[in-house]
């Protein structure tokens, strides 16, 4: 059984950067050989790693350390008016949370999204293998959260389950459906459903404030950073 103490890391060459173009990064994955368990995964993700697939990872960026580590603390957490509205406006919609699996319903659903949404990233262009070694294998205590609308599935949230909360790995929607605001309303069932399992945190993974992508995260406050090994307010502008 592997722990922090006997876990090896290993470190990628550098590369271009995901998220600020004008920079590279570099990145330390935990050797994929070491067995994660739940326990082990929680403390991984409260030192600020994140997983995808069966990978469990870090920036470790010599000059420059845009990516910080952020979570909700869930009973700090109040939904502003626009969050409000999210809710209500969705109150339509059937949220269901079922097991982690590859189906074609879920696959073709993906597949349009980064078609339509992503077609300039680095998941273009999609396949099945990709969403299987993304969003399916390596799981630990993952699960899925369907939105669906009169039946149909127009949203897919993919979360895992820690010791001290969810972390929120990504989130997928018909590109149709993008005035609903389906990825504020997966973060915001998370919430609840933390409250309900009576734990403390939604991790939401890396937030970079020059980065439009990560802006998202700003609107759930208060919101924690961890700063020298230590989660504290993240200070608003």
């Amino acid at each position: 059984m592997s722990s922090l103490k006997t876990l090896v890391f290993f470190a990628t060459p550098e590369h271009h950067c995901s998220y600020l173009t004008d920079r590279h990064a570099t990145t330390m994955f935990v050797d994929p050989r070491a067995h994660v368990d739940r326990r082990l995964y929680s403390q991984l993700t409260a030192l600020g790693f994140r997983r995808s697939g069966s990978h469990y990872y870090r920036p470790h960026c010599e000059s420059c350390n845009a990516c910080i580590p952020v979570r909700i603390p869930v009973d700090r957490f109040r939904p502003d008016r626009s969050q409000r509205r999210n809710l209500r406006q969705n109150s339509d919609l059937e949220l269901r949370p079922v097991p982690a699996r590859y189906t074609e319903e879920y696959y073709r659903l993906y597949e349009n999204y980064i078609n339509q949404r992503h077609s300039d990233g680095d998941m273009y262009p999609p396949s099945r293998e990709q969403f299987s070694s993304f969003l399916v294998e390596g799981g630990v205590d993952g699960f899925y959260l369907e939105m669906r609308e009169h039946g149909r599935l127009i949203g897919l949230g993919v979360v895992d389950a820690l010791d001290d909360g969810l972390s929120a790995i990504y989130t997928l929607f018909e590109p149709s459906s993008t005035p609903r605001g389906l990825g504020t309303l997966a973060i915001l069932w998370q919430i609840e459903e933390t409250r309900r399992r009576e734990l403390p945190y939604v991790y939401l993974g890396y937030w970079i404030k020059d980065c439009r992508k990560m802006s998202y995260k700003d609107h759930f406050q208060p919101l924690e950073m961890l700063s020298d090994g230590h989660w504290q307010d993240l200070p608003l502008d």
